[in-house]
């Protein structure tokens, strides 16, 4: 799986953006805008095509499934904290049949231990910048851990095969094209080598 997370605050032509990338093969947008009241998410996923809407999970007002055809839900690790691992009826007005739903871990032994069954789980950072990209902190192992984990972090072209590797079932990207000066052909050159790894016999 090859993620994409929306910048948390807006850029210039985003909307128009996004789209050019779901046209190039972008098949799951995370959108996470946690500034943005919900009037202001509903008038962003108008503005984004519906035919598109299938491939978006949203991390705030998760009520919104109930309104567009999305992909899934996601929970931040506070949300996880508050809705799912304390006994809350936080599920029982979302239409949720047929959705992905996802959670943010920053320890690897919080996600282990999480008795909720996700779809997949960001662990969150690898790879980030400013650090050795080959320290113990930023490569950390799962091959041993039978969960679907997604790498998250300010990855390349260089590290996506690392990532692998280590046993993570895919990667979130988000830095290397939204601060691209050519998100879309950012975008294209990481799916590229994507493709590659995943295809690869």
């Amino acid at each position: 799986m090859m993620v994409l997370l929306s910048p948390k605050f807006d850029i210039e032509n985003e909307i128009q953006i996004l789209n050019q990338l779901f046209i190039a093969g972008l098949e799951c947008y995370h959108l996470r805008k946690p500034d943005r009241t919900r009037q202001e998410y509903v008038d962003l996923l108008k503005e984004i095509d519906p035919k598109y809407h299938n491939r978006i999970v949203i991390h705030q007002f998760h009520e919104l499934t109930n309104d567009f055809n999305l992909k899934g839900i996601h929970f931040e690790e506070q949300q996880r904290r508050n809705y799912i691992e304390t006994p809350t009826r936080y599920f029982k007005d979302l239409k949720l049949f047929g959705k992905t739903i996802s959670s943010t871990f920053h320890e690897l032994n919080d996600l282990v231990d999480s008795d909720f069954e996700f779809d997949y789980h960001f662990l969150w950072p690898l790879f980030s910048l400013g650090k050795q990209p080959n320290s113990e902190v930023n490569r950390i192992d799962v091959n041993h851990v039978d969960k679907g984990i997604i790498a998250v972090g300010d990855l390349d072209k260089k590290t996506f095969y690392d990532v692998f590797t280590l046993g993570y079932r895919g990667i979130a990207i988000l830095e290397t094209v939204w601060q691209s000066k050519d998100p879309l052909t950012s975008f294209t050159d990481l799916k590229t080598v994507y493709d590659t790894i995943i295809i690869k016999p």
